[in-house]
């Protein structure tokens, strides 16, 4: 296919090859995603032409799903729409009704593991003037690379008392010789798959970021210390990840702190060094003692390439407890940059973190596969029915997901200028109701005018 069918393609090395004029589709979304799709996308266009001057120009292709696409079809998600982002490579979706009555859980994780877009990519960063409940909501930039297709939104479960539930209960208990299970006769069981595969994608995917975008550190936030076969798997395959496949771009933090004490005392014993990092060191067994004296002795071997304060300029690869995170996201933000976590801690932080920069309102994401290149970017908010029609809600998460989608086709001119007219606007104080009622003197704005405010602000 040629550049002027308007179909992006894939280079050998994953990187996207987006003609002048490339197809994307989209989907408007239910409740207030007809609004927000008509600001969203005169910003969008108008970034575009500000940019390139007429070369580029979006061509959008509207698909169906949800609501809409019942009501004109009768499926919730149908093969066509699916057949289009797997044809197109990159498009944007508004929010969606959940199906009621069975079926589709969600419309959302759906469409994010039939295509495999195993990254949801959340992006959370401060614009000056919005309001927000913490002190300095400008301590956050981070970017979360939540896992998309296992843990327990891979939907492995049985309701109570059913026959599977039952049966599966019967085979923990004869066969597995489970007994922790307190009330067995009444629970609903679930199941939370991890596996190495999607683990060492998504971190990979993680560091591959955070080096290309010169980020400080990765976080990989984890339950481990409870879930030690799933979580605890979790990070240990990230560890192992970053120290086979990029060994001399990154450090752990337990090898910063081997390779740091070694300079402060270049005399330093294993041992010495060993009980500095694990202040338990003497009260181990002699099995536990060896291990971190191996431990010391494998990262000292690293001196050639990231002694003598080298590893200062890789990238840090650290680990924290998911409830600690929550917590030090509050208190030590700017410890934290990029992270990487499984699904269910993911969906908890993100929305957790996009509460002290304003909000979901202005709360961006993605869904990508790294590897083939397809990605839907979205909101990240639901559909607020009780709005639709009113041109009242803010139209940012819709506008910062294209954002994210003009970065993701290589046009950052465009992706700029939207962060610019963003900056604009609030930097004006017109905003829509969701921030006015928080902005004393601010003006307040529709969703279509906050739109025309961001252009004129380009």
């Amino acid at each position: 296919m040629s550049q002027a069918d308007g179909i992006i393609t894939i280079n050998a090395d994953h990187s996207l090859n987006v003609p002048d004029r490339p197809i994307l589709p989209f989907i408007e979304g239910d409740g207030t995603g007809a609004d927000i799709w008509r600001a969203s996308v005169r910003v969008f266009d108008a970034a575009v032409a500000k940019a390139y001057g007429g070369k580029r120009q979006i061509q959008w292709l509207e698909v169906l799903a949800g609501e809409k696409a019942f009501n004109q079809t009768g499926s919730w998600l149908p093969d066509a729409t699916l057949d289009a982002f797997r044809k197109y490579i990159v498009g944007i979706k508004g929010p969606l009704t959940t199906p009621v009555g069975g079926g589709i859980r969600s419309l959302n994780v759906a469409l994010r593991q039939i295509l495999d877009l195993y990254v949801c990519l959340r992006p959370v960063r401060y614009f000056e003037g919005v309001p927000s409940p913490v002190k300095r909501p400008q301590d956050v930039d981070m970017v979360i690379f939540r896992e998309n297709t296992e843990d327990i939104y891979a939907g492995v479960e049985w309701q109570s008392g059913s026959p599977e539930a039952q049966k599966l209960l019967a085979f923990l208990q004869n066969e597995m010789g489970v007994k922790k299970i307190r009330f067995p006769e009444t629970s609903g069981i679930g199941i939370k798959p991890i596996s190495s595969e999607g683990s060492e994608r998504l971190i990979r995917s993680a560091i591959q970021y955070a080096l290309k975008q010169k980020r400080k550190s990765l976080t990989i936030v984890h339950k481990g210390n409870i879930m030690k076969f799933t979580e605890g798997a979790f990070r240990d395959w990230g560890y192992a990840l970053a120290a086979r496949e990029f060994r001399n771009e990154t450090v752990s933090e337990r090898e910063s702190w081997i390779l740091g004490n070694k300079e402060k005392n270049a005399a330093l014993s294993v041992s010495e060094n060993a009980r500095m990092i694990d202040p338990g060191y003497d009260l181990m067994t002699p099995a536990q003692r060896e291990k971190i004296d191996a431990e010391v002795e494998t990262a000292l071997k690293l001196w050639e390439t990231h002694g003598d304060g080298k590893w200062k300029n890789k990238l840090l690869v650290r680990d924290s407890i998911a409830d600690i995170t929550l917590q030090q996201v509050l208190t030590r933000a700017t410890e934290f940059d990029v992270i990487a976590t499984m699904n269910l801690n993911g969906d908890y932080l993100s929305d957790a973190l996009a509460a002290q920069v304003g909000g979901i309102g202005i709360a961006p994401g993605a869904n990508i596969n790294y590897v083939t290149g397809h990605a839907i970017f979205e909101a990240t908010h639901g559909t607020a029915p009780k709005y639709a029609g009113l041109d009242k809600v803010n139209p940012g998460s819709v506008i910062l997901s294209g954002e994210m989608m003009f970065r993701h086709l290589g046009w950052d001119e465009a992706a700029d200028l939207i962060i610019k007219g963003m900056e604009g606007a609030i930097a004006a104080r017109t905003v829509t109701y969701d921030f006015h009622r928080l902005m004393p003197g601010a003006t307040l704005r529709k969703c279509s005018e906050f739109a025309d405010d961001m252009i004129a602000a380009m």
